[in-house]
């Protein structure tokens, strides 16, 4: 999905566009298996209740598991879907949440420091964590970062290589100053 192109300024193109990875839906599909097994159960046992109990019973249970499961399963759903994470040619963007959204927007020339740090188990996923250091007083920290060495270079060359490089023999623009007279 790209990001939407008006609101991005002019010139400015989408370099990564992706969600945090899906190894955040890892418990919550296990508590949504867990919750379907054990409500199946449950209302196979309450069958055996006598007869105005037995559809009580399987009503309470149907209504508990659809509450664990909007809560433990489809609110992360839909958390992990609405979150963003853009890197243009001139910011880094993040946007996450659907009722309070929230979101942030660095500035490429802002960012003095890049680094990255996965485990053993995202390194198995490939993913990890993002760290960012600007002029705000914190790192920030960006979790579950697909493809998060790849992600790390392209920050990195956007932040650092010179766009001239690609044109031997211009240099740019040059500072001004006072001339020799």
């Amino acid at each position: 999905m790209a990001y939407p192109d008006d609101l991005l300024s002019e010139n400015e193109q989408v370099i990564v566009h992706s969600h945090p990875h899906a190894k955040m839906l890892i418990w919550p599909v296990i508590g949504f298996l867990v919750t379907l097994g054990l409500g199946i159960w449950l209302v196979t046992l309450a069958g055996d209740a006598p007869a105005p109990w037995n559809d009580v019973a399987r009503i309470a249970i149907a209504v508990v598991a659809v509450v664990l499961i909007v809560w433990f399963f489809l609110v992360p759903l839909v958390r992990w879907r609405t979150t963003h994470f853009i890197v243009t040619t001139d910011r880094l963007i993040v946007r996450e949440g659907v009722i309070k959204r929230t979101g942030i927007d660095i500035p490429l020339g802002r960012i003095s420091s890049v680094q990255f740090e996965h485990g053993i188990v995202d390194r198995l996923f490939g993913c990890g964590t993002l760290v960012i250091e600007s002029a705000s007083d914190e790192p920030l920290r960006f979790e579950d970062i697909p493809r998060v060495e790849r992600v790390h270079t392209m920050i990195y060359r956007q932040v650092n290589d010179n766009p001239y490089d690609d044109f031997p023999g211009e240099q740019g623009p040059q500072p001004r100053g006072r001339g020799v007279r």
